[in-house]
């Protein structure tokens, strides 16, 4: 695969019946939900999830985002979704990266990106992240550049 950046944390995918729009291709929307599952997926594999998140009162909201839709995909197309984050602060924000690939050819489909910031839970404001973020999170932050 020709990865964006090294080492993705991926998650394998293939469009089902229900995924599939009016025009025969991926749902735009489908895209969007796949980079949440892959998102929590990687947050997990860090060891932080969503229970985590609740016992700290903290979260990683996303305050942007953007997708370029490349691509379509089909049903039944067996796609790698890479994700990584790219950038942080180790104090209130943080990005993550999104590149969508065809497996049989190592095409990419789409990307898309996340402006993340640390809120807490119960109130929704923008707060520091918590130890546990910035040891479980920073030293996965690869190069954007």
């Amino acid at each position: 695969m020709n990865w964006d950046y090294p080492q993705p944390y991926t998650l394998s995918l293939a469009p089902g019946p229900d995924d599939i729009d009016g025009l025969n291709h991926t749902n735009n929307a489908v895209y969007v939900r796949w980079c949440e599952q892959v998102g929590w997926a990687h947050s997990e594999s860090l060891g932080l999830g969503i229970e985590d998140y609740r016992r700290l009162d903290r979260a990683m909201a996303i305050r942007r985002g953007e997708y370029d839709y490349i691509l379509p995909t089909l049903l039944g197309e067996e796609l790698l979704l890479g994700t990584w984050l790219v950038g942080g602060d180790g104090k209130l924000s943080m990005e993550r990266r999104f590149q969508l690939v065809r497996s049989r050819d190592g095409v990419t489909v789409l990307r898309g990106r996340w402006e993340l910031v640390c809120i807490d839970i119960s109130g929704g404001r923008p707060r520091r992240m918590p130890p546990e973020f910035i040891e479980a999170y920073m030293p996965q932050v690869v190069s954007a550049g």
